[in-house]
């Protein structure tokens, strides 16, 4: 263990848990890297996503978006294309997308489509899906309104879905955010999460959480007050 990261765990109370308000203050604290550090969220749920009535997944614009450039890439043709285009994407395709795909080129963040480019899609859904980057109608990067969709990404949303052992990890702001405006972001994040809660889904909802810079120890969050954000 280094000694700057000692250093950093000193101002961590490890037998307490923080609220969102605590804890958002206490990152700020926790800066050291000489990069803008992304602030991040890790939770455990008490879901079984092998069963899909439990699977959680969606998205959320945070209200003071994630401090991070985003590419998209939007599979769209005819007016949808010009869209796109004037919504801010940076990459508009059909069949020349898809073979940039084949070809390993992968120079975006996030793919959007159109319905009726699915077909094409479906085509590179293996190479997509493994790095995440399959679009979705859950979080909305499959919608005939391509240009909200590349709006919401551009500004800020965060897709979020849960692994198999049911943790969801997401980055929500900037290490030179404002504290506030990181517990809002962090807010309206779990406020997103809770209303995914699946009705098959017994006892504590979420497990554990905990807020980090990329850098820093971890902020135990309390789940007491975690489930009651809504």
């Amino acid at each position: 263990m280094s000694k700057r990261y000692k250093q950093l765990l000193e101002k961590i109370d490890n037998t307490k848990v923080y609220s969102v308000v605590e804890a958002a203050n206490i990152v700020k604290e926790l800066k050291s890297a000489k990069f803008d550090e992304t602030v991040e969220v890790a939770l455990n749920l008490n879901v079984d996503p092998r069963h899909a009535d439990q699977m959680v997944r969606g998205a959320i614009v945070l209200p003071h978006g994630t401090g991070k450039t985003v590419r998209v890439a939007v599979f769209a043709k005819g007016a949808k294309a010009d869209e796109a285009k004037a919504a801010g994407a940076d990459i508009v395709g059909t069949d020349d997308l898809v073979a940039d795909i084949k070809e390993g080129i992968f120079n975006f963040d996030v793919v959007v489509a159109a319905p009726d480019c699915m077909g094409l899609v479906g085509q590179i859904g293996r190479i997509l899906g493994p790095k995440g980057l399959m679009p979705n109608p859950k979080t909305g990067t499959v919608t005939p309104d391509v240009a909200t969709a590349v709006k919401n990404v551009k500004g800020g949303q965060v897709a979020f879905r849960v692994d198999k052992k049911g943790n969801i990890h997401a980055g929500i702001g900037k290490a030179s955010f404002d504290a506030d405006k990181i517990a809002e972001n962090l807010t309206s994040f779990l406020v997103a999460i809770n209303k995914q809660k699946p009705a098959s889904a017994k006892g504590r909802y979420i497990k554990n959480g905990v807020l980090s810079l990329t850098m820093s120890p971890a902020v135990k969050l309390d789940v007491i007050e975690l489930a009651d954000i809504k």
